[in-house]
């Protein structure tokens, strides 16, 4: 869990949600993503404009790598070979070779890029908080093939298991985006609570978490019917938001109170509330023992 005014990244147990390391990173970390096989944590430091990677075993920084201007978002490839930053000040996205922590290319795409995502096959979805688009990138050649007007002010996407979905937040315009990606159109708009900044889909795909930085709450949204079926109250501010690879729980920041809620999906309800840094934002779950990476 990246916390932004402390410089720390946060890792939480959540076999017991306790936090059992602070590691420092750069100036200002803003999100977290996890390799495919947990042995690497990306944490964008927004106010260095670098990335920090941490060796999860040694629970260290082993490498930091320069990239665009105010770091704003980072995912990881499926395979694990490439990391993608999306640079919200220079407008571009760094690509860089995960083997050798070394920037490959840059991809320049709209205005103010807030929010990544990558679907199973290997396309990137970027959303421009400044054109209110999405663009969709072909990684083998690292060409902008496709663009897609969303709302106003996207900021964080989700992809659904299979690839057929990609959801956007839309921050000014209250509202979720639903790309259709063999279209490449949006499908559906869904309403939900005020200022959606961050989201997640359950690893079946039936249902996706919003988290309203406005309202203060976490909008549920059920797949099928494209529809909200639920509203959870959080904490203050709630951005970062992640899901446990089994689907029981959902992990949102509440970037305001300096806390993390942990909402059981079973009864859509607050279970536990967890102390966190200076300013938790970004947040991801590893595959090996459900650890929390969050950027403070």
């Amino acid at each position: 869990m990246a916390e932004l005014h402390s410089d720390t990244v946060s890792v939480l147990d959540t076999g017991t949600d306790r936090v059992i390391d602070s590691i420092p990173v750069g100036d200002g970390p803003s999100s977290t993503a996890v390799t495919p096989d947990g042995s690497r944590v990306y944490v964008t430091d927004s106010g260095a404009d670098t990335l920090s990677v941490i060796d999860t075993r040694r629970g260290e920084v082993v490498a930091t790598v320069p990239v665009g201007d105010e770091p704003s978002r980072v995912t990881v490839s499926p395979d694990g070979r490439r990391v993608y930053v999306a640079n919200v000040a220079s407008d571009d996205v760094t690509v860089i070779d995960a083997c050798r922590n070394r920037v490959v290319d840059t991809i320049k795409v709209g205005h103010a890029p807030l929010g990544l995502a990558v679907l199973p096959e290997g396309s990137l979805y970027v959303a421009n908080a400044g054109s209110n688009e999405v663009w969709v990138v072909d990684t083998r050649r690292n060409r902008v093939v496709a663009t897609v007007p969303v709302g106003a002010g996207p900021t964080a996407l989700a992809v659904t298991p299979s690839g057929a979905r990609v959801y956007v937040t839309n921050l000014v315009s209250g509202d979720v985006s639903v790309i259709d990606t063999r279209r490449t159109a949006v499908v559906d708009t869904i309403k939900v609570g005020d200022g959606p900044a961050g989201v997640t889909v359950l690893p079946d795909g039936r249902r996706v978490y919003v988290a309203n930085t406005v309202s203060d709450d976490v909008s549920v949204i059920e797949t099928r019917r494209g529809e909200l079926v639920d509203t959870v109250p959080v904490g203050k501010e709630p951005n970062g938001i992640a899901a446990t690879s089994d689907g029981a729980r959902v992990y949102v920041t509440d970037f305001a109170d300096d806390h993390v809620s942990v909402i059981a999906t079973r009864r859509n309800r607050v279970m536990d509330t967890i102390e966190a840094g200076d300013g938790p934002t970004g947040v991801a779950i590893g595959p090996r023992r459900g650890s929390v990476k969050r950027a403070v």
